[in-house]
């Protein structure tokens, strides 16, 4: 067993050494896998609980109002002042083929500032409103 160092007779080795590649890629891959999660996350409220609700993929294209606690309104995770709702909204829906909003109102907030914001959905031509909840736990004694 011998290790060609490269020098002496053969000449200059020019085969390209793949391992330092790999680990860098491999670093890479960890740090996608870390951030993947963190750049779903959008507002933080606290959902209402619902026991007669339907799953809804989350996916990037959906458009999201969220409605904090304190009746902050956030458009896709940025906030926006209430007037604004009905032109960023047309903004966010012009090359969008799914015209539906989905409502991500915290259980906390007044009840005034969804309706509020759905009324602006509506002024903003609006036809397909989607409220998000969570799915309501059962004790296991089956109430």
């Amino acid at each position: 067993m011998s290790m060609d160092l490269g020098g002496g007779k053969g000449g200059v080795k020019s085969d390209i050494n793949v391992t330092p590649l790999v680990d860098v890629m491999l670093v890479l891959l960890i740090i996608m896998m870390l951030i993947t999660p963190m750049l779903n996350q959008g507002v933080s409220v606290r959902l209402p609980e619902a026991t007669n609700s339907v799953d809804k993929p989350t996916t990037q294209d959906n458009t999201v109002v969220a409605i904090s606690k304190d009746g902050s309104v956030y458009l896709n995770a940025k906030p926006i002042a209430e007037a604004e709702l009905p032109t960023k909204i047309n903004e966010a829906l012009e090359n969008k083929k799914e015209k539906t909003v989905f409502i991500n109102a915290d259980e906390e907030a007044a009840y005034s500032a969804i309706m509020t914001t759905m009324d602006q959905l509506r002024q903003a031509g609006v036809e397909d409103i989607g409220l998000i909840t969570v799915h309501k736990r059962t004790s296991a004694g089956g109430q």
